[in-house]
């Protein structure tokens, strides 16, 4: 298995606890502490680790970049899911999630100067439409359209933003210095809104735990994985494994949620599982090709 696929897996595959932890931790911290603190303990642990790496400091052109990437994965995405999961289920969110590995696709073509062939679309847009009828049949989904959802959809125009720039962007600086680098820069935000929005009266175990994983999981250590594995095996092909993070979310709120999922996520699993294959065999081609390959 290439390594950008197996890098890429990793990183889906801690990333897909997200929202059953995000919607442990808001049941008893401020939803905006949840987004904004996550990212400065990850920020703190980041300053370690290029301290350690002896990583040099980006250039003009790249900080700009890295402030695309933290307005994308560091603020964006955590602040309007944690807003989204105050009155909404994992599982819900897991609905408009499903359209990522979408988003990251389209940002990958205007950010990354990626072209993917009409199959990959297609077969893009098919594992899409296999999630989405799965979420919206078996995954809780009910209602019509509420400010929760258009959190959601915030979050996953940016998030794909931040996907795009940070993947491209870990040609130059590898995978894991342009996390640290994006959650160092976006220190001077959310260092003076943690401290506001600090209250941990309702706070007790599982909340912490709950937090301690999207900290350091989800907003450090799963991107040293995902942005190497989209560096190396292309933001477009690599971000389409998200289609299976929606089925795993589920399979997540059901174990720790109790939240219902039936056996159609067995059915669903195997049509994204080809449809990831799928898209993994399309060839796409970049106009960066030349670009160094991804440090490590």
């Amino acid at each position: 298995m290439p390594a950008g696929v197996t890098l890429g897996a990793l990183g889906v595959l801690g990333f897909s606890f997200s929202l059953p932890a995000t919607r442990l931790a808001v049941a008893g911290l401020d939803p905006w502490f949840v987004a904004f603190g996550r990212a400065l303990v990850a920020g703190v642990l980041a300053i370690g680790y290029l301290a350690l790496s002896r990583a040099p400091r980006p250039t003009a052109t790249q900080i700009r970049r890295l402030v695309v990437v933290a307005l994308g994965i560091v603020i964006g995405f955590p602040l309007f899911t944690s807003l989204a999961l105050t009155t909404q289920t994992s599982a819900h969110g897991a609905v408009v999630i499903a359209v990522l590995p979408m988003s990251t696709a389209i940002w990958a073509v205007v950010r990354a100067s990626e072209r993917p062939p009409v199959a990959f679309w297609l077969s893009s847009g098919a594992g899409l439409l296999a999630v989405l009828a799965f979420v919206a049949t078996g995954g809780g989904f009910s209602g019509s359209l509420g400010l929760a959802d258009v959190y959601l959809l915030i979050a996953v125009v940016l998030c794909g933003l931040g996907y795009a720039e940070g993947g491209a962007l870990s040609r130059e600086l590898g995978g894991a210095r342009t996390v640290c680098w994006a959650l160092v820069v976006s220190l001077p935000v959310t260092i003076p809104v943690s401290l506001y929005t600090a209250d941990f009266s309702r706070a007790d175990g599982v909340v912490w735990l709950s937090f301690a994983y999207v900290a350091l999981i989800s907003m450090f250590l799963g991107f040293f994985a995902w942005y190497a594995g989209l560096a190396a095996g292309g933001v477009a092909k690599i971000g389409q494994i998200q289609l299976a993070q929606p089925v795993l979310t589920l399979m997540w709120s059901a174990l720790v949620l109790s939240e219902p999922v039936g056996w159609p996520a067995l059915a669903t699993a195997a049509v994204v599982l080809v449809c990831v294959v799928l898209t993994q065999r399309s060839r796409v081609p970049s106009t960066t090709a030349a670009m160094a390959q991804p440090v490590r």
